[in-house]
């Protein structure tokens, strides 16, 4: 084929071209793979085989777009390869291209509308490319939209309230809140803190803390009494990421309200402390004294409370209820231990505490009980403070005085208390004497209040004479003058009276012997009772002792009363320093008369001093020997007795058993000989402990420590710690250590225990070396190695082993030749070489399920190595992430893990089928122990397959439509709306159903009316969305005034369900807006032409048509005009608005082009729809209206004509002046308005002849009605409609000019306009009917 001729394969003439076809393009990506250098290469060759000019064609099937690119900013290139460099046109189509514009010439892309990964992740368009010749070459272009840390956190279900009990444990979490964060990577991972605890302190600030689960822990112990309610204000912030280049942290906060719940765990407690209240004795039973109230310390709970009196023994008690306390018995103050009575009132809880006990409290009532004079006076035998009034009052009292004692001195040893126990005044009392003896004594005092003390005293010494009388009685009277009931007391004294002294104090001996012993105690009696004698009576006759000389005071004592002897000091007495002590002992009585006598005080001996060791005990002797040594000692008692006398013994410790010792004379011996290999110390001592002792009473001791030092001697041989030894060492190892044997020598000294290894020569015994080292004393090892000179072959080896014999050699001097021997045996191994290789098994594919619902262990993965010794590990080299076909970054790196022993773990909650479906490990096994050549397996994959779960809502996609509904021409099943939804989820999950949950009318007054079954819902499928169709389905009511909001739910099919709704407004057209148009053509031809009148109408209107009928013309009004069919329909816009018959009038008037095609299929009438037909009535009453009308306007019409004809010929003269004037006037200085005034040719297009103004056509048709007697007020008298001259043709009017003389002038001034217009009349169109 030449290239000049026109083939099938080459392209048409522009003229003749298609329009454009977008074509998806459908190739299989893995043959894009494999064939992409292939395609590259020989596609121009082909292209420009088969044709003079070759299609370009697009290199790029993804982009990557940052979801934070802001609107008008560069987003990608497209870029398409043309052979033949023709100029390039770009283009992107789609449902995505809602958010990008394309640069047509350089392919530049950008943001029109925001993008929102967290909405829509991946986008899909169609980018086209045209060269001006080929077809248009399209294909599918994905954008994956890139995450930015764009979304802060947002806490879930909201709000955050809780109420815990005050006893809430330490440490124990208390609420856990969410926040989720709709972005990935750090971006998505969110921490918690807790910034804010009301109320504000610092002890609250600590009292909580947050885990990074969002657990709420308590950190302290709560007080409902302290704080009922705490806020805590938490803070979630994710990990950080860019935005908008920028690292930006997101966080949001929220708030956790706690209310604390009281406990009955406090005790109750009284109001109004302390409490005290009065009232007097012998009051009457039941007597309220006061109210005591106690509330319970929990006031959360409020628990009953009640009281009781604990101290119930006196007289009062207690309402249990009301806490009101009150005198339950006699009241008698005087026999109360004080007029304060103290009340002790325990408040008690109903219901036990949160421990199980009673929850209770006590308080101490006061209560004064006020005094009455019921009480005399009474006289008691004591001396205050230290009387007691409890008991019996005495009548009778003795005491006694020296003879001839001076005035006003009191009678000795006579104690009387005079005591009233009323209180205050009524307890004063006056004393007197009544008896023969008040003359010689007076009481004092005369009178007393309350308690006293009561003295007689001498008034006339004189009268008290012993030789007169040994003996005085006196009687005391106590009056209380207040008590005229029970006034007075009386008691008898008998007063003694007493002599001077006249007697000296004698001893019964002169000489006491006496002993006591050493140390005794402090205290100790010597000798009980050594007394003397003095004959005079009382205080002369009375004897006190005291000891002599003074020093013998410091050691000891006499009791000055009996004249026992007693030890002062104790310590001071020692047998060892002195023995024998002599005192005077003296006795003086009342009058200082003084007796003596000798004691002789003797020493006692008692065992008091220990043995006392002589000498020291350090033995040495070699080993295998016994010994023998003597244990000398002394002790310090009394010679000759058990004080004195010793004893030996050895003491329990770890070397008692191997010695002896004699008892009495203190010989020690061994059992046995001495073993140096025997003992533990590095000294070989032996420590024995003796104890020496006394057989005095208590016993005394002392130890003393013999030391015996064995000395070592070489009498023991060398010795292997095992039977036999078994080493191994890999071939060809020179100098290589093959292992060590050990052996111990028993002996205790390095020189006794040194050791030596040799080997014993044959069985390759000239392979290996043997090398001696100490470990430590009396333990040696044997390093056995490789001779450096030797290599070994495992492979020419018959024997793989050697058994050599190790002989272990004691070189002490004294006994050479001491020696051992050990088997040792030497397996040589092979060297590890072989790689490791991973079974395939365990490479197949793994399925693991999206959002953490699958966590732990996936797949272990085994490797296997021919090597006898290895150790093998896995090793991850690379990750890669893809969604379909397509590789999708790295946003699956951190998925999972593949941990050393094999184990593929996930390791995120985050797995995310919509943003990745395929991950593939590259891994390879390395065999650790390796050696020589490759340690690493070849290279393997493992692929996990994420599966899909329902975790996607389904999302409504934009509408940026309005619907419409004219419910007139709306059928059952008609479609009336469209909505579009996706779902990010795949197969059954992402499947979605649309249905209508609700219909509601908002008519225009703003009032809402639901409905039902006005509407249903087909689900189709396209692509990667799904349609809603909105249908009608039942009649819509025409005369309702308003738009509908229907409801549309968009729901999934898998388990859990998701669910959204979006709510679509539908505008309704009322009979309102319903026009007629009324034709002069039959139905027949209308329905012919309907489609010809809607496109006319259409171009007029913009507007969509909505035919609801076209009939014969039967019903409509009477018009000038006799129509024959009517077509009534509605004219709608996009918006929802529709045109009213004025507003299409304006239209269709505005274009005359439209108007004259109109006019040509047979439009005669536009008038409105008469929605109801009048009554018969109604119609003759119209009729008489009408005729009453028609005869007023015939008669307006013929004034009308009459003025109008005058008008008219005025015009026609004027014409013909300003012709003459157009002929005499050049085309420069014409004026612009009209061309000949009176005409309707005008200068300008549009004009008003009369005042030279613009028009708006749409309000002036310019046609008038056609009368013969009525002439045009703005143009000729004849009416014409202008119309193309390329469509409309010329007629004859019935109206034509009455004179061929105007006529002429008319033409010749019409000449002068050009381009001539052909005008017709249209005696069936008038501007009445419109």
């Amino acid at each position: 084929m030449g290239t000049g001729g026109k083939g099938p394969w080459q392209c048409q003439s522009a003229s003749a071209q298609q329009p454009a076809r977008w074509h998806p393009l459908r190739r299989d990506h893995r043959l894009a793979r494999r064939m992409a250098w292939r395609s590259l290469v020989l596609l121009p060759f082909l292209l420009t085989a088969v044709s003079g000019n070759t299609a370009p064609f697009f290199n790029m099937s993804i982009v990557y777009v940052p979801e934070d690119l802001e609107l008008g900013q560069f987003a990608f290139q497209l870029r398409a390869t043309d052979i033949d460099n023709d100029p390039l046109t770009y283009s992107i189509t789609g449902s995505d291209s809602f958010y990008f514009s394309v640069d047509s010439q350089t392919g530049n892309v950008t943001l029109k509308n925001s993008l929102d990964r967290e909405h829509q992740a991946r986008l899909t368009l169609i980018i086209g490319v045209f060269d001006g010749t080929n077809e248009a070459v399209s294909r599918r272009l994905t954008v994956i939209v890139e995450d930015r840390n764009d979304n802060a956190p947002v806490f879930q279900y909201l709000p955050y309230i809780a109420t815990i009990p005050e006893n809430a444990t330490l440490n124990s979490i208390i609420y856990t809140v969410f926040a989720n964060d709709s972005d990935t990577g750090n971006a998505s991972k969110v921490s918690y803190s807790i910034e804010e605890v009301i109320p504000d302190s610092m002890k609250n600030h600590w009292l909580f803390y947050i885990l990074p689960n969002g657990s709420v822990v308590l950190n302290g112990s709560l007080d409902y009494a302290n704080n009922t309610f705490y806020q805590l204000k938490i803070i979630a912030k994710d990990g950080g990421g860019l935005l908008h280049n920028v690292l930006t942290f997101q966080q949001s906060s929220t708030y956790l309200s706690l209310t604390i719940s009281d406990l009955p765990n406090l005790d109750p407690w009284f109001l109004n402390e302390p409490y005290s209240g009065s009232v007097p004795e012998n009051c009457n039973l039941g007597t309220t004294v006061l109210t005591v109230i106690a509330m319970d310390g929990d006031t959360g709970v409020n628990d009953e409370i009640s009281y009781n009196i604990t101290n119930a023994s006196l007289p009062f008690t207690i309402n249990a209820t009301t806490g009101t306390i009150t005198v339950s018995g006699a009241l008698d103050r005087e026999e109360l231990p004080s007029e304060e009575v103290l009340l002790e009132v325990t408040a008690r809880e109903k219901n036990v505490d949160i421990y199980g006990k009673v929850a209770q409290a006590s308080t101490l009532v006061k209560v004064v009980v006020t005094d009455v004079n019921d009480n005399k006076p009474q006289f008691y035998d004591c001396s205050l403070p230290s009387c007691d009034f409890s008991a019996d009052p005495q009548n009778n009292f003795r005491g006694n005085i020296i003879e001839h004692s001076s005035s006003r001195l009191p009678v000795s040893n006579l104690s009387i208390v005079a005591h009233d126990p009323d209180k205050g005044i009524n307890s004063s009392y006056e004393l007197y004497l009544q008896d023969l003896n008040n003359k010689a004594f007076i009481v004092s005092p005369s009178r007393i209040v309350g308690t006293g003390e009561v003295q007689i005293l001498v008034q006339n010494p004189d009268l008290v004479d012993y030789e007169i009388s040994h003996v005085m009685v006196v009687e005391i009277i106590a009056n209380d003058t207040g008590n005229t009931m029970d006034c007075c007391s009386t008691a008898t004294v008998t007063i003694d009276l007493i002599d001077s002294n006249d007697h000296i104090p004698e001893f019964p001996q002169s000489t006491y012997s006496l002993s006591v012993e050493e140390n005794s105690p402090d205290g100790t009696v010597i000798a009980p009772n050594i007394t003397a004698y003095d004959p005079d009576s009382g205080d002369l006759g009375h004897i006190t002792y005291q000891l002599l000389p003074e020093s013998i005071r410091k050691i000891f004592m006499v009791n000055a009363t009996t004249g026992a002897l007693l030890v002062l000091n104790g310590s001071l007495l020692d047998r060892e320093t002195r023995s024998i002590y002599y005192a005077n002992l003296q006795a003086k009585d009342g009058g200082n008369l003084v007796g003596t006598t000798v004691l002789e005080i003797t020493v006692l001996d008692v065992n008091d001093m220990a043995p006392v060791i002589i000498g020291s005990y350090f033995i040495s002797v070699e080993e295998g020997q016994n010994i023998s040594t003597q244990i000398q000692a002394i002790d310090n008692d009394e010679p000759g007795n058990r004080n004195s006398e010793l004893g030996f013994k050895i003491l329990e410790g770890p070397f008692s058993n191997n010695f002896t010792i004699n008892s009495t004379t203190g010989e020690m011996r061994s059992k046995e000989v001495l073993d140096r290999e025997a003992l533990d110390d590095e000294r070989g001592q032996m420590v024995v402990t003796v104890e020496v002792y006394d057989h005095g009473v208590p016993q005394k001791s002392t130890l003393v420590n013999v030391t015996i030092t064995v000395r070592d001697i070489n009498d023991n041989a060398p010795m292997f710690l095992n039977q036999s030894y078994e080493f191994s060492v890999f071939e060809d190892s020179p100098d290589f250590p093959v292992g060590k044997v050990e052996a111990t020598d028993a002996d205790k000294t390095e020189i006794n225990s040194r050791i030596t290894f040799v080997l014993k020569s044959g069985n390759g015994s000239s392979n290996f070396l043997i090398h001696s080292s100490q470990l430590k004393p009396g333990h040696y090892a044997g390093q056995l190695s490789v001779d450096p000179d030797v290599s070994l072959d495992y492979d020419t080896m018959q024997q793989k082993f050697f058994s050599l014999v190790v002989i272990a050699e004691n070189m002490a001097a004294d006994n050479l030749g001491d020696s051992a021997s050990v088997s040792v045996v030497v397996h040589i191994l092979d060297v590890n070489d072989e790689p490791p290789t991973i079974l395939p098994a365990s490479l197949q594919d793994v399925h693991v399920s999206e959002n953490g619902t699958q966590q732990g262990l996936v797949r272990i993965l085994v490797a296997s190595d021919p090597d006898t010794n290895h150790s093998l590990v896995f090793e991850e080299l690379a990750v890669a992430c893809f969604k379909g076909e397509s590789s999708v970054g790295e946003v699956c790196w951190d998925w999972f893990v593949l941990v050393p022993n094999g184990s593929v773990l996930v390791n995120s909650l985050n797995i995310d089928y919509e943003l990745c479906d395929r991950v593939v490990l590259t891994l390879r096994a390395e065999d650790l122990y390796t050696e020589k050549g490759n340690r690493y397996s070849q290279n393997e994959t493992l692929r996990i397959l994420i599966t899909d779960v329902n975790d996607n809502a389904p999302v409504f996609l934009p509408i940026l439509e309005t619907f419409v509904v004219v419910p007139e021409t709306s059928s059952r099943n008609m479609q009336v709306a469209t909505v579009k939804a996706t779902d990010a989820d795949s197969g059954p999950r992402g499947t979605i159903t649309f249905s209508i949950v609700s219909v509601v009318l908002v008519e225009d007054n703003g009032v809402s009316r639901p409905f039902e079954n006005l509407f249903k819902v087909e689900t189709t499928s396209e692509q990667d969305s799904y349609i809603g169709t909105i249908q009608v389905d039942s009649n819509l009511d025409s005369s309702l005034k308003g738009h509908y909001q229907v409801t549309v739910e968009a729901q999934d099919k898998e388990e859990p369900v998701h669910t959204a709704q979006t709510v679509l407004n539908i505008f309704t057209v009322d009979q309102s807006y319903r026009v007629r148009l009324q034709f002069v053509a039959t139905v027949e031809e209308v329905q012919a032409n309907s489609k010809q009148i809607e496109v006319a109408l259409t171009s007029a209107t913009k507007a969509r048509i909505y035919v609801v009928a076209i009939r014969r013309a039967d019903e409509t009004r009477a018009s000038k005009v006799e129509p024959k069919s009517v077509m009534e329909a509605y004219f709608v816009y996009s918006n929802g608005t529709a045109l009213d018959i004025s507003q299409l009038t304006v239209l269709i008037q505005s274009d005359l082009m439209v108007l004259a095609e109109l006019v040509n299929l047979g439009l005669a009438v536009i008038g409105p729809v008469e929605v109801t037909k009048p009554t018969k009535e109604t119609e003759l009453i119209g009729v008489i209206i009408g005729l009453a009308a028609f005869l007023l306007i015939f008669i307006l019409v013929m004034i009308l004509v009459l003025v109008l004809t005058t008008r008219s010929y005025k015009r026609k003269l004027n014409a013909m002046k300003a012709l003459k004037v157009a002929t005499t006037l050049g085309p420069a200085v014409a004026q612009h308005g009209a061309g000949i005034p009176g005409t309707n040719q005008y200068n300008a297009e549009g004009a008003n002849p009369m005042l030279n103004l613009r028009i708006d056509p749409s309000h002036d048709l310019g046609f008038h009605e056609d009368s013969s007697s009525v002439a045009s007020m703005n143009s000729l008298d004849e009416n014409t409609v202008d119309a193309p001259e390329d469509n409309v043709k010329a007629k004859q009017g019935k109206s034509q000019l009455m004179d061929s003389t105007d006529r002429e002038v008319l033409v010749a001034a019409l000449d002068l306009k050009e381009p001539t217009k052909t005008a017709y009349i249209n005696t069936t169109f008038t501007t009445t009917d419109l």
